[in-house]
């Protein structure tokens, strides 16, 4: 199946709705019923503005986050059109990518 790789840029301390954005994200790839999200946490990154971003032990707000979806044309455009109405700025990458499922499905499958 054809599809998209989007993935959202941010930083920890970024709030939309009272929620961190990530987790803003993910929340509405889920309530949209998109095929999944991920969010990670990186150690340090550094943006359009070239500051530095990066996890400290005592600081973690400043903290590089991502937020994956692997997502159909149709859901990258429902997703898309929900952001415009957001009130929110987000860098995002989005490339053409085929995905799918290989191997036996279900944890109970035996060798023969």
């Amino acid at each position: 199946m054809n599809g998209f790789l989007v993935i959202f840029f941010t930083q920890q301390n970024r709030r939309h709705q009272g929620k961190m954005l990530g987790d803003w994200l993910v929340d509405l790839a889920k309530e949209m019923g998109l095929r999944g999200a991920t969010l990670s946490t990186g150690i340090e990154g550094f943006g359009h503005t070239g500051r530095l971003h990066s996890s400290h032990f005592f600081e973690l707000a400043d903290q590089p986050t991502e937020i994956r979806m692997a997502i159909t044309e149709e859901e990258s455009e429902r997703l898309f059109k929900r952001l415009e109405v957001e009130d929110i700025s987000v860098f995002y990458i989005k490339t053409p990518i085929e995905m799918g499922t290989v191997g036996k499905k279900g944890s109970a499958a035996t060798a023969s």
